[in-house]
């Protein structure tokens, strides 16, 4: 077993195993079985990783792409482990109350049990082909043998964890209830993904998504049956309480996220219904629908997010106000910062994407190069805001999202009179990651740079973690593609891309701005708690993931800086 695994290891396995690694050296003894946990997981994805290099062609995974079931499987709970280690200093020094600690030891079981879900599914998947295939009975023997090995050890991991943080045995049972929950829709998501997005994404990616959309909205759904449940039944009958308290800003963020939603349902139905009742078509009644639909499309949007969206905010998560309103009582609360910000974003992005899409049509740079003056973009544009105004960048990151979106399900549903115009403008800036029917750069650039952003919020000790996603892609990635282009000469790999003076490049390069940013920042207030040698690992290690993944590094690579640097 060990002398096969070391034959399959290759240079991502090992970056994400030396991640885990460093994760798991910095863990608290009250954190044990956590450990344990995700030492179970990464040993399974791993295996079933390796089982899949021969299984691909099961799955309509993006050409040229790599599984990337291991990375995929331990990314997120990692994530959610290493917050839980920054708050575990919190509440040592009593910044934080009790019930946050344990809202995020659910959060890192509840993606452990996405991940641990989809890996069972992958397997049973691979086992019954390779029973089609009437392979060698034993090899097929001791691969359900330790595969249930795994699931029964993860199980009673995650049992003897819950149990400490529950205080009757019905709210453990509750609890494993809700992680079963999450473990089945984690499943059946990833099947829906791939199904309907063929060729578009790798399990890796897919993977990291579902288990992102599952976690993300099975808090949603959670507040909203604890908030029901008071609401229709008697305080003395019911003590369910869910969550933490929320900032307005990310209250606005999920409730615009569920409205688009409940809207895209909305409006399939509603379209299906009125093809049903249409007639036969002809030229002229094929322009009527088309005017017709994008009527249907623009009301059904504006009614969700303007009365539906909000209403759930102010019910469920008791926002005072309506959002709206609330947005412009916080943009005109420092009216000249706030709107000279705006201003700026909007000169910034008008000037660079008329010149970049003037280069595409017209030029014969490569377009990976040219999209990495969109990563560039992305430093002059978040890096002021996030030192001088972070409360508006987190806004204007979910107003961002939000708008992504909805153009995507208006190209996407080629919506008159945008749809086509929206297509031919993004395919512009499309690569070999992008297709026709799903194009996702734009989406993991933005949600690189906002998503250590948003998982900054509330207590952190280190400065540095909300720059993750603007350092690592913004400059690192940046840095490392256009050295390595034009100076590259040693190959990581015979078949890759990759040189050796890119990542040098990327790595020192990141090094160089943090030595910049940490006395800014001290200049700003905060106290600097990031030491040099942990930060050292942090960026090498993730310069090294850029270096060896086929992965979209945009979606794992800040999320990697970001696990490390919470450390």
């Amino acid at each position: 077993m060990a002398i096969s695994l070391w034959k399959a290891m290759n240079g991502e396995r090992a970056v994400v195993l030396l991640f885990v690694f460093r994760v798991l050296s910095s863990l608290p003894l009250s954190l044990l079985p956590h450990a344990l946990s995700l030492s179970l997981l990464s040993l399974f994805s791993l295996f079933v990783e390796i089982r899949a290099d021969n299984s691909l062609a099961l799955f309509k995974t993006r050409p040229g792409a790599s599984s990337g079931i291991m990375l995929g499987a331990v990314t997120l709970p990692t994530v959610m482990l290493s917050k839980l280690i920054q708050l575990s200093r919190a509440f040592s020094l009593q910044r934080i109350e009790i019930g946050e600690l344990e809202h995020m030891t659910m959060q890192f079981w509840a993606t452990s049990a996405c991940c641990c879900g989809v890996l069972i599914f992958l397997s049973m998947v691979m086992w019954c082909a390779a029973n089609n295939k009437n392979t060698h009975f034993s090899c097929r023997v001791w691969d359900a043998k330790f595969s249930l090995s795994c699931v029964v050890l993860y199980s009673v991991v995650c049992c003897i964890s819950l149990a400490t943080i529950s205080h009757t045995g019905f709210n453990t049972a509750l609890k494993l209830l809700w992680l079963l929950c999450h473990g089945f829709a984690a499943v059946k998501l990833i099947q829906h993904i791939l199904n309907m997005f063929p060729y578009c994404a790798s399990i890796g990616e897919a993977l990291l998504v579902t288990s992102g959309l599952v976690l993300y909205f099975g808090d949603m759904l959670a507040c909203t049956i604890s908030k029901v449940c008071r609401l229709f039944i008697s305080p003395e009958l019911v003590s369910i309480r869910y969550g933490i308290k929320r900032s307005e800003i990310g209250i606005i963020i999920q409730g615009l996220l569920l409205g688009l939603i409940i809207f895209s349902a909305l409006f399939k139905f509603i379209i299906r219904l009125c093809e049903h009742f249409w007639g036969a078509d002809n030229s002229e009644s094929r322009q009527n629908k088309e005017i017709e639909r994008s009527l249907i499309f623009f009301a059904s949007l504006g009614f969700i997010m303007i009365v539906v969206a909000p209403s759930w905010m102010m019910i469920i998560l008791d926002f005072d106000v309506h959002p709206v309103l609330w947005i412009f009582q916080f943009v005109f609360s420092e009216p000249v910062k706030r709107l000279s910000l705006c201003i700026y974003w909007v000169g910034l992005i008008f000037a660079s994407v008329l010149r970049f899409y003037n280069i595409s049509k017209n030029s014969k740079i490569e377009r990976i190069l040219l999209r990495k003056y969109y990563h560039l973009l992305a430093v002059l544009m978040f890096l002021p805001a996030l030192i001088y105004q972070p409360k508006f960048l987190d806004l204007a990151f979910g107003a961002a999202l939000a708008v992504f979106l909805v153009l995507e399900i208006i190209r996407i549903w080629r919506i008159w009179p945008l749809g086509k115009v929206v297509h031919q403008f993004m395919s512009a800036f499309t690569d070999h990651r992008d297709s026709d029917l799903l194009i996702v750069s734009h989406f993991s650039l933005l949600l690189g740079c906002a998503l250590p952003i948003w998982m900054s919020c509330g207590f952190n000790d280190r400065p540095l973690t909300p720059f993750a996603g603007i350092l690592s892609l913004g400059i690192g990635d940046t840095m490392a593609s256009m050295v390595g282009h034009k100076y590259g000469v040693l190959r990581w790999s015979k078949t890759g891309k990759k040189t050796v003076e890119g990542t040098a490049a990327g790595i020192t390069s990141v090094l160089a701005a943090c030595s910049v940013l940490l006395p800014l920042l001290a200049s700003t207030g905060y106290l600097l708690t990031q030491h040099w040698f942990p930060l050292l690992v942090a960026v090498t290690t993730s310069g090294l993931l850029e270096a060896y993944t086929t992965q979209l590094d945009n979606a794992f690579i800040p999320l990697v800086f970001y696990s490390l640097l919470c450390l």
